[in-house]
């Protein structure tokens, strides 16, 4: 084998100016570095075991056998298939979103799109139907048995039933014990002998104080901020059902919708991102402002087939929802099923956000504490002598309360409860005038103080 050794290879031409090449065939091994002024063109393979680049140019196009989807390489999409590993810091001036799920070990973060918080998203209270102080179970209209959600009905020929009933385990599919929910509220029909008259109704539905709206980040003025409302129903009989939202404050508007039509026995997640509107108005107030249908099943007093789904209109008693069918009325002991209603900031629905019993009550609270047990006075009394206590509540009540009071027992007082008086959002004070001289009198009573919207 021969050899060219030389400190320098230059082309035919003796001027430094003109270019002139030279060609090697077979294969040229260089021990040392090849520097080159200009472009190193390959026409071929280039086989090598480290290469290191300031930059590539190029779309890309040519590339194979590197895991890149190369037919859809541009300069704005760049698609990995399979699993890829970036050991150092990738940044990016853009967004970056993921559809899928995101896997990481610790993830840090600034922010979160359109601001989405952490904690407390959920602007429902009780949306997994937990709480429940006045029973689980009532036929009466208005505040009965899960608390912050009040039942109302009209036109039919029994009361039905709204209960907490346990979430059954055994569903399948994307279903809400699947998810950590354990209870859901049921809505059961009663026995209907008549068809769905123009004046029946019943609904489901929840009002937020004005403040927590006004107050959660949603922009409710511009049609390009959202809310989005998301939960689980199942009903017992296949058909289309409806829902909606309402405001509360200045000129009402309320955005109806289609829940769609739903299997029967079967949960279904419902999601409803929901735009802001130039005529919305949400005070700063501890009254409504705004307020939740989840379901809504009513005759044509309440309905218009002029409706228009997933638009915001003008309220009217009147225009609620579309025209609906009759089939879940007329069914007896039809029911329906609901849970996880979270409505939240942001175009997005996320995970329903779950909190502690506790947490959840003490949020109850604020609107409607019962059974409070107070032994109000014990030790002696003296007849004729008035004996007066102060009674708090658990958390500041939203308003000021109604309050009612009931004796467990007493001695030395008498049979009368007496009157609650001093009334304000932190407690209140009960006195009774004793009736007999006793070295161990004492009166036990319970409270319940009520400020619901």
């Amino acid at each position: 084998m021969s050899k060219i050794i030389s400190d320098t290879i230059q082309g035919r031409s003796k001027d430094p100016n003109v270019n002139a090449g030279f060609t090697i065939s077979g294969v040229t091994t260089a021990t040392g570095v090849i520097n080159a002024s200009s472009d190193v063109r390959i026409s071929g393979n280039l086989n090598a075991g480290i290469v290191t680049v300031t930059s590539i140019s190029g779309n890309g196009s040519g590339l194979s056998n590197v895991g890149v989807d190369t037919a859809t390489v541009d300069a704005s999409t760049l698609q990995v298939s399979g699993i890829s590993t970036f050991k150092g810091v990738v940044n990016s001036s853009g967004d970056v979103r993921v559809t899928g799920n995101l896997n990481a070990g610790i993830t840090t973060t600034s922010s979160l799109v359109n601001g989405t918080a952490l904690s407390h998203r959920n602007l429902i209270i009780n949306g997994a139907m937990r709480i429940a102080q006045r029973g689980s179970s009532s036929t009466e209209n208005g505040y009965g048995d899960l608390d912050r959600w009040k039942h109302e009905y009209a036109g039919t020929d029994a009361n039905p039933t709204f209960s907490q009933v346990p979430v059954v385990s055994s569903d399948s599919g994307d279903n809400p014990y699947a998810v950590g929910l354990t209870t859901c509220a049921r809505i059961t029909n009663a026995d209907q002998s008549s068809d769905l008259q123009a004046s029946s109704l019943i609904n489901f539905n929840q009002q937020i104080e004005a403040q927590n709206l006004r107050n959660s980040g949603w922009n409710y003025n511009s049609s390009s901020s959202y809310i989005t409302l998301s939960y689980y129903v199942k009903a017992s009989v296949t058909q289309e059902y409806h829902g909606f939202v309402k405001t509360q404050n200045g000129t009402n508007y309320a955005y109806p919708f289609s829940l769609g039509t739903l299997t029967a026995n079967t949960w279904t997640k419902i999601t409803k991102t929901i735009p802001g509107n130039s005529n919305l108005q949400i005070d700063a107030i501890t009254d409504g402002g705004f307020q939740v249908f989840p379901i809504f099943f009513a005759g044509t007093n309440y309905t218009d087939s002029g409706v228009t789904n997933n638009a915001w209109a003008s309220w009217a008693s009147g225009n609620r929802s579309t025209d609906q069918t009759a089939t879940w009325f007329t069914t007896n002991d039809a029911t329906f099923e609901i849970t996880g209603v979270q409505l939240e900031v942001g175009p997005v629905a996320t995970p329903f956000e779950h909190i502690s019993f506790g947490d959840e009550l003490y949020r109850c609270q604020r609107y409607f504490t019962g059974d409070l047990k107070y032994v109000c006075w014990s030790g002696m009394t003296t007849n004729g002598y008035n004996y007066y206590v102060q009674i708090l509540w658990p958390t500041t009540m939203r308003a000021t309360p109604t309050c009612t009071s009931t004796i467990v027992s007493q001695v030395g007082f008498p049979a009368s409860a007496g009157t609650v008086g001093d009334l304000n959002t932190t407690g209140g004070g009960v006195g009774l005038t004793a009736n007999a001289t006793n070295s161990g009198g004492y009166y036990y009573r319970t409270f319940t103080a009520t400020a619901e919207i």
